[in-house]
């Protein structure tokens, strides 16, 4: 299957490409949603929504247009992608010992038809020390990713558990697009 991705995420692509889809990718120009004032769920759909939209002006939608929009959410509060070594620590510490959601809003255009949702999952951190944090953030890894982890890389040994999709946690939650697609009627 041929669809387009509306991300510049290699994360994504490879995930698209680990179920035997070929994308397309073309990153959207989009102003994102931020979520000071917003529930964290209408934050990521919006972007989702938002990003695809704008690659279908673009590209149209005769191939699905997939786009997705990932956050980290604890205790209220959305936690992007660190700005720099200081504030990946920072993340890190916060989620250190506790539960945390992940949001992933999902959006597909195919054939002039749209559809939106919310994927989440909840990941639980082991109690981590100062000099862990230190030392995963010494090696890059977390400044690239919304709360400064990845759990597909060597932010693995950081998380104790999941409840939910772990590829949702990576930024595209395969079963829930697979079953988007069929709706869609692609397949």
């Amino acid at each position: 299957m041929q669809v387009i991705l509306a991300s510049a995420s290699p994360r994504r692509l490879a995930l698209l490409q680990q179920i035997g889809i070929t994308a397309e990718v073309c990153p959207a120009d989009f102003d994102e949603v931020s979520g000071a004032a917003v529930q964290a769920e209408e934050v990521v759909l919006a972007n989702a929504i938002g990003k695809c939209k704008a690659v279908v002006k673009i590209k149209g939608d005769t191939l699905p247009v997939i786009a997705a929009d990932t956050v980290v959410v604890a205790e209220g509060v959305i936690l992007g992608k660190p700005c720099d070594d200081k504030d990946a620590v920072k993340m890190l510490q916060q989620l250190s010992g506790k539960t945390h959601k992940v949001l992933t809003g999902l959006a597909v255009s195919y054939a002039g038809k749209l559809l939106a949702e919310v994927c989440e999952t909840k990941v639980v951190f082991r109690d981590l020390t100062n000099e862990e944090i230190k030392q995963y953030v010494a090696t890059g890894e977390p400044l690239d990713k919304a709360g400064a982890y990845g759990i597909q890389g060597k932010g693995a040994v950081l998380v104790e558990k999941i409840d939910g999709c772990y590829n949702n946690v990576v930024g595209l939650p395969l079963t829930r697009l697979q079953l988007v697609l069929a709706k869609l009627g692609v397949g």
